[in-house]
């Protein structure tokens, strides 16, 4: 099944305001009137303002790096699915690994906030992934089934309709290394086969699976496409077009 394919950045924490906005102007342009693909951004909060001005009318996207599943409340540092909307964003990442090492969110924090998004009818991209001694110890297809079920624990056909995985192995961020084209099809396949007994075929089918981890422009192309499903790097101050 042919799915549009999803190319993301997360920009994590870097660039200014002032950086942001010269590397839109200057990427826009590189795009204009592409539609095969989705293309989306992913800036810190404090950018979120300047990047989705200087994106506005075009064809790129732009989202938050994390939200919380509360609409609105006492959460000192947090964003709410409302604020987000309310200033232009349309796509959300939820539970990156650093997210999980750094700020300790687990799959039930995860499943709490999917639902919400979803229900908002906005482009939620639930991240999973194994880290290194997982990996080298055969847990890989036991730690993603894990995350896969604690991820999408009650909810329903209808609502995962606007969720995309984002496959990202841990010991791949950052760090140079890359899956190779065999690992992340095999990982791919354990997603989908997991998605399909949690929701059935017809929406396993529908959605999209990414890979991140390391993608760089010269590695891009040999990862594993499956119904077009691909992902860009981010986390670089000066990210390829």
């Amino acid at each position: 099944m042919s799915r549009k394919a999803l190319i993301a950045a997360n920009w994590k924490m870097y660039k200014t305001p002032a950086e942001a906005k010269a590397f839109v102007d200057a990427f826009l342009p590189l795009v204009k009137g592409h539609d095969r693909d989705e293309i989306a951004i992913f800036p810190s909060p404090v950018l979120l303002p300047t990047v989705i001005s200087a994106a506005k009318g075009s064809n790129i996207a732009v989202g938050a790096q994390n939200i919380h599943f509360a609409e609105e409340g006492a959460y000192t540092g947090e964003t709410s699915i409302g604020q987000l909307i309310a200033v232009g964003g349309t796509h959300t990442l939820i539970g990156h690994s650093e997210r999980r090492q750094y700020f300790a969110e687990t799959d039930a924090i995860v499943n709490k906030k999917l639902p919400h998004r979803a229900q908002a009818q906005h482009r939620s991209s639930g991240c999973i992934g194994e880290v290194l001694a997982e990996r080298e110890a055969g847990k890989t297809e036991e730690v993603l089934k894990t995350q896969v079920t604690g991820a999408f624990a009650g909810i329903t056909p209808e609502m995962a309709k606007p969720i995309v995985i984002a496959y990202e192995p841990v010991w791949a961020i950052g760090t140079g290394k890359t899956a190779t084209p065999e690992m992340a099809a095999d990982a791919h396949r354990i997603i989908r086969v997991e998605v399909a007994k949690l929701l059935g075929a017809e929406i396993a089918a529908k959605m999209r699976i990414l890979y991140g981890g390391s993608v760089k422009p010269d590695n891009a192309t040999a990862l594993p496409q499956p119904g077009r499903d691909r992902r860009r790097p981010g986390g670089r101050r000066q990210p390829q077009a």
